[in-house]
């Protein structure tokens, strides 16, 4: 997940960096999740504090993702990945790099 207020650019990046770094902090659940269905979608959050709300709402669930702070940003959180389980927290956000009222496929 990455956040709407982003060039599409710097969204794409910020996503790579949150799903790298989730495989790393999590190795046991991409194996499952890679076995298992293989689907990813990149959603964006309007803003950073919307964002971070949705990190800290996962994580209070219980949810395992990681945060991406960028430092070219001034340490901005710019994207995060959560676990499969955390899709019903999600499932209202736009695809990333869409517009508004664009439908998911």
């Amino acid at each position: 997940m990455t956040r709407a207020d982003l060039a599409p650019g710097i969204q794409v990046a910020q996503a790579a960096h949150a799903a790298l770094d989730f495989a790393i902090a999590h190795p046991d659940l991409v194996v499952d999740w890679h076995t298992t269905s293989n689907v990813l979608v990149v959603l964006a959050a309007p803003d950073e504090l919307s964002l971070g709300w949705l990190c800290t709402d996962g994580a209070a669930a219980g949810h395992r993702l990681v945060r991406v702070n960028e430092p070219d940003l001034d340490g901005a959180l710019t994207a995060a990945a959560f676990e499969p389980a955390a899709r019903r927290l999600v499932a209202d956000l736009p695809l990333a790099c869409t517009e508004r009222g664009e439908v998911r496929t």
